[in-house]
């Protein structure tokens, strides 16, 4: 087995556990401020998942991109981590992917300095994280094939549908408020 062989096989394997991570604690972190869910909004476990995803879909995005960017076949450079739909092939699929770990680190680091961010500024930069999951899944359904096995894609496709009906949710609740005379 070659060394790139064995990068791609680590890349495979944990951008498909990075993604599972992310949408537990997109999942999560949608039932804690769901209407739908309000049952769950103050439930402690809920909260320590969400909390508890963070630290297992950040590294795995890493090894993820450290693995793509070590094998050569992949031809991913360092520049490519940071300017999406730069390489030279694959753009659109490898510029998600680019895309979403930009917005994902702003919500991770925001996260992490929300103690001295006024809240508002905290919700907004945390509201990237929709943004974040739509690119992630939209790479991971474009660049990859694992996205064919039916055991990665029933899961994914339920936890995506599940996602945009919250967010839907959330969206019109918001539109609904702000809306004068509802």
């Amino acid at each position: 087995m070659t060394s790139d062989l064995v990068f791609w096989v680590i890349a495979r394997s944990s951008g498909v556990a990075c993604l599972a991570a992310l949408s537990i604690s997109m999942l999560t972190g949608m039932a804690m401020r769901s209407d739908v869910l309000t049952w769950l909004s103050r439930n402690r476990g809920i909260r320590l998942l969400h909390d508890f995803t963070n630290w297992l879909w950040i590294p795995l995005g890493a090894l993820h991109v450290a693995a793509l960017v070590a094998d050569s076949t992949a031809q991913i450079r360092l520049l490519d981590l940071y300017v999406p739909f730069g390489v030279p092939y694959a753009r659109l699929q490898l510029g998600l992917g680019t895309f979403s770990l930009l917005l994902l680190t702003i919500v991770a680091v925001s996260t992490w300095l929300r103690r001295w961010m006024q809240h508002r500024d905290w919700v907004t930069m945390h509201r990237l994280s929709y943004l974040g999951f739509a690119a992630a899944f939209a790479h991971s359904l474009l660049s990859g094939t694992d996205l064919a096995d039916p055991r990665v894609a029933i899961p994914a496709w339920t936890i995506a549908a599940v996602l945009g009906l919250f967010a839907v949710t959330r969206l019109a609740s918001y539109v609904m408020q702000e809306t004068p005379g509802t």
